[in-house]
């Protein structure tokens, strides 16, 4: 307390707080429940945040100073990860941080920076294989084979797939609520997508939706079974995402605009569906007229383009009738 004759001011020190230090695993304890939902994400999540923790030697910290960042990252390039998968493990760092540091865990925070990705190579199914593979599973499982059917036409994820109940269909369309960008959309289905949402008669109680028979492990074990049989257990591309890569490729490939794509598959922003566009050439087959127009010589290529539009012909101007001119009267002479 500070007085005098003509101020008098309070110092108050009750809202001061000791920050204290902590390590990356107790604070993802604290606050993974809040920042992530259950389901495999989560446990993407999980093991990311772990391996932190692992880099880190379980480091106390109050706060996360850049350098820590750049060695972390370092040690994961060092570790063979792709910047790809360095920037889904520092997203998932970021989150917590960010949290942490909202509720006062730690005092400071690095700058995340983004690491520039290269662009893979999309794998997709050819019919046959599609074909092949579709038999083998139907082979092991009924269940099974209807929702490959399901997730080749609809290009939903495998979650949303399963997180179906019987109210999320209507007529001719199905609606998916539980998405990975929190928003939902609703697309058409086609015949055989109608038909593999037939549950075959049994006896018993209906289950809660066309699919919610089978769990992801269940299905992903069928599938791998089958993919080897197949002889397409060496291709680590296989995996059951490649259905919606697939369903993606051919709405590219038949002519679809990308805006509409985007809006089937539910991506949040259009860059993740322009990863697809490139197989959308039709628009470039004038290119191949250009160069296989053979070069003429002088005057005779006249500079034209086979894709530019011919030139208008020439109009001639009309020639107006000229009206006769009468002739002048002779001039009299003065003696007359």
């Amino acid at each position: 307390m500070f007085s005098s004759q003509t101020a008098k001011i309070k110092y108050s020190y009750n809202k001061i707080r000791e920050v204290k230090s902590h390590r990356i695993g107790e604070l993802f304890s604290a606050y993974r429940d809040i920042l992530w939902d259950d389901g495999r994400h989560k446990y993407n999540v999980s093991s990311f945040i772990g391996e932190v923790d692992e880099i880190l030697l379980g480091e106390r910290f109050s706060a996360f100073d850049q350098s820590t960042l750049d060695n972390l990252i370092g040690t994961l390039r060092q570790r063979g990860n792709s910047n790809a998968t360095i920037n889904r493990k520092m997203a998932a760092l970021s989150k917590l941080l960010r949290k942490a540091h909202k509720m006062g865990d730690i005092h400071s925070l690095p700058e995340f920076r983004r690491q520039k990705e290269r662009a893979g190579r999309i794998r997709f199914l050819e019919r046959d294989e599609e074909a092949r593979l579709f038999a083998a599973i139907k082979s092991r499982s009924e269940d099974a084979y209807r929702l490959s059917v399901f997730l080749v036409d609809t290009g939903c994820r495998l979650g949303e797939a399963l997180g179906l109940i019987w109210n999320d269909i209507q007529e001719h369309r199905v609606s998916f609520w539980i998405t990975k960008s929190g928003r939902s959309r609703t697309i058409p289905m086609t015949e055989r997508v109608k038909e593999v949402i037939k549950l075959p008669a049994s006896e018993g109680r209906r289950p809660k939706g066309p699919f919610t028979k089978l769990s992801q492990a269940q299905f992903r074990a069928i599938w791998n079974d089958a993919k080897a049989e197949v002889g397409l257990g060496a291709d680590d591309q296989v995996v059951p995402h490649i259905l919606r890569h697939t369903c993606a490729s051919r709405l590219v490939q038949g002519g679809i605009d990308i805006r509409r794509v985007q809006m089937w598959l539910g991506h949040q922003t259009l860059s993740m569906t322009m990863r697809y566009a490139h197989l959308a050439t039709n628009d470039l087959d004038g290119c191949v007229t250009v160069l296989e127009t053979p070069r003429c010589s002088g005057a005779d290529s006249g500079g034209a383009s086979p894709l530019s539009s011919p030139p208008p012909a020439r109009r001639e101007p009309k020639s107006e009738p000229v009206a006769s001119k009468a002739p002048k009267p002779a001039k009299r002479s003065a003696k007359s």
